[in-house]
């Protein structure tokens, strides 16, 4: 098993599943690609994971479940998301459920927890509507007080599982004045409303997930008791959105299977296909593809792993951390996906060819991720709110509370080290201009110099982190002189420049983050992780969004990156900076037992 305790569950889960090229294994490529082709629902997939009592892992302990850390949720979930995104977001839907716990009774969790664990129940969160989208507050399904209990009408739509789950979760107007109070959050049983007054509306036929039961659910003078209530009236929309903070920042664990399938496939075949008597993966240009295609897999790492830990340790920041990495992370993957696309030439268009046509599968669904839960726009405006609050905090900070800021990054960095108990009430709607990631960049720049006389560090490499790390401050400083500078009015008319500087920002939060791992995991995250080769790639990388090449340092030598690739494919390892092991693949050693010999260096 590996060192770290955190991903025994993703690795006891990914040995049961077995080899997804294998056709006779659970989830296998040509099993799902059949069920995405026939638009059916996994419905014997999710069964199978129900009786694996993965349900059990979204429970919390204090509730009765198996839930310790987003940092194992993230990694089982990523062991589902690679095989297949359609089952890995139906499953997931069961997350909702962290909406009572964390702002529901005991009895509703008790409630609540027993029909996850002794009913296999599912869920759904019925927020968005036809004519509104994502703008909650225009809600139209009206929730009416009555004795006893509130009458629903009105439609959500289009909603994931809503036909086939027994909870839904809705939002609904309970003040007809309007305004932030004006929303309550429902939680839904189905079992107990009258199946008069309420329906389900036809599924959606989508471009990926094709199997999803993507539908919508309809009230008519639907009664649901007062107990049904999650929190007080009117609290609907604050808790709705602190639900998001912890699913948007989730949602990279999906992105991040599904990538690493996307290049797992590729390199089966760069490494099987020979062309003027050499693989594809000898040859320079896809060769570099491949290697980029794992460096950003590297630094989404960096930026998700970090975030489901700082969860645990600074939830307050967490209306920052969520909306960079659902911005960086989703969409960074969505290009890489894109990028590597192009080494599969014809093949990658091919619904059967090429273990299995999992690779255009793979196109279709991942690109919802970016979209669902809040989209890319909704995720930038809501940064951009608060990147003056945060320069101006930053400012205020600057050299101040060293010692404790760098207790909080050790905590959220050092993978082993233990997570506190995760405490939802202590989310914020907005985290008051601190985000520790790039609070501290100063401090790791300080931290990189400390090095410069470590016997076991590349002073080359040393120098081009730290040169990196520098620029990064830089930039920062620049940014922030632009928000002093900006003309910005809170409101939905944002410039196209305000969101530039978002995803800039965003950029900065990633690349800091990689420093971040890097400092607090180089005595134990093993010897390609700890010389650092790996990130001082990645740091250029991620500097050309904003410089031009020819003014950055030049790119050093990416062989160990190559070697590590091949050597993580070889060994059936995750592409990641925390490599566990994965089921054994057949087919693919077949395969890179005839090239190893060629590519491996002693």
């Amino acid at each position: 098993m590996h060192p770290l305790k955190q991903y025994w569950v993703a690795e006891a889960l990914e040995q049961d599943l077995g080899d997804p090229c294998n056709p006779d294994s659970l989830m296998s490529f040509q099993q799902v690609v059949e069920l995405d082709e026939q638009e059916e629902f996994p419905t014997d997939l999710l069964n199978w994971l129900y009786n694996w009592k993965l349900n059990h892992y979204y429970i919390p302990t204090a509730c009765g479940g198996e839930f310790t850390s987003f940092e194992e949720f993230v990694a089982f979930v990523r062991v589902m998301s690679r095989r297949d995104l359609t089952t890995a977001i139906s499953f997931t839907t069961l997350f909702w459920s962290y909406l009572v716990w964390m702002a529901g009774t005991d009895e509703q969790k008790q409630r609540l927890a027993s029909f996850i664990k002794d009913h296999n129940g599912a869920m759904c969160l019925a927020y968005s509507e036809r004519a509104h989208g994502s703008d909650l507050v225009a809600s139209d399904v009206q929730a009416t007080k009555v004795a006893g209990g509130y009458l629903l009408n009105g439609e959500k739509w289009p909603i994931n599982r809503a036909t086939i789950s027994g909870v839904t979760f809705v939002l609904a107007k309970t003040d007809e004045s309007g305004g932030a109070r004006s929303l309550s959050l429902f939680m839904v049983e189905k079992s107990q409303l009258d199946p008069n007054t309420y329906y389900n509306l036809p599924k959606i036929l989508t471009h990926g997930i094709r199997g999803s039961d993507m539908s919508g659910i309809g009230f008519q003078d639907c009664f649901v008791p007062e107990s049904s209530r999650i929190g007080a009236e009117g609290a609907g929309l604050e808790w709705a959105l602190k639900g998001f903070q912890i699913t948007r920042a989730l949602c990279a664990a999906f992105s991040q299977g599904a990538a690493d399938t996307a290049l797992r496939t590729t390199l089966n075949f760069a490494l099987g296909r020979k062309l003027y008597g050499k693989t594809v993966f000898d040859m320079p240009q896809p060769r570099r593809t491949l290697v980029d295609a794992f460096l950003d897999i590297l630094i989404c790492d960096c930026a998700t792993i970090g975030a489901a830990r700082g969860f645990h340790v600074i939830p307050e920041q967490f209306s920052v951390w969520s909306a960079v990495v659902k911005y960086f992370v989703t969409t960074t993957l969505e290009s890489m996906v894109t990028n590597v696309s192009v080494v599969l030439g014809a093949r990658y268009y091919m619904r059967d060819a090429h273990d299995w046509g999992i690779f255009q599968k793979v196109v279709r669904d991942n690109a919802i991720i970016s979209v669902f839960d809040g989209s890319t726009v909704v995720n930038l405006h809501a940064l951009l709110l608060q990147l003056r609050q945060l320069a101006k905090q930053r400012s205020r900070q600057k050299g101040r509370n060293l010692e404790a800021l760098q207790a909080r990054l050790a905590a959220c960095f050092s993978l082993d080290q233990s997570v506190p108990t995760f405490d939802g009430r202590k989310l914020e709607l907005f985290s008051r201009g601190a985000d520790d990631v790039l609070q501290g960049l100063a401090l790791a720049l300080t931290q990189l110099q400390s090095l410069e006389t470590d016997p076991d560090l590349d002073s080359d490499v040393l120098q081009q982190i730290g040169g990196f790390t520098h620029l990064l401050l830089e930039e920062l400083s620049a940014l922030d002189q632009s928000l002093e500078n900006s003309t910005f009015e809170f409101g939905h008319d944002q410039s196209p420049e305000l969101f530039d500087l978002a995803k800039h920002y965003c950029t900065l939060h990633a690349a800091a983050s990689c420093v971040h791992m890097w400092l607090h995991n180089r005595h134990h995250l093993g010897a390609f992780f700890a010389k650092g080769e790996w990130l001082a790639l990645c740091l250029r990388r991620l500097a050309l969004s904003f410089r031009p090449a020819h003014s950055l340092a030049s790119r050093i030598n990416d062989e160990a990156i190559a070697q590590e690739l091949l050597q993580l494919h070889m060994e059936d390892k995750l592409f990641s900076i925390v490599p566990f092991q994965l089921a054994t693949s057949k087919v693919q050693g077949d395969q890179t037992n005839a090239t190893s010999e060629l590519q491996l260096q002693a």
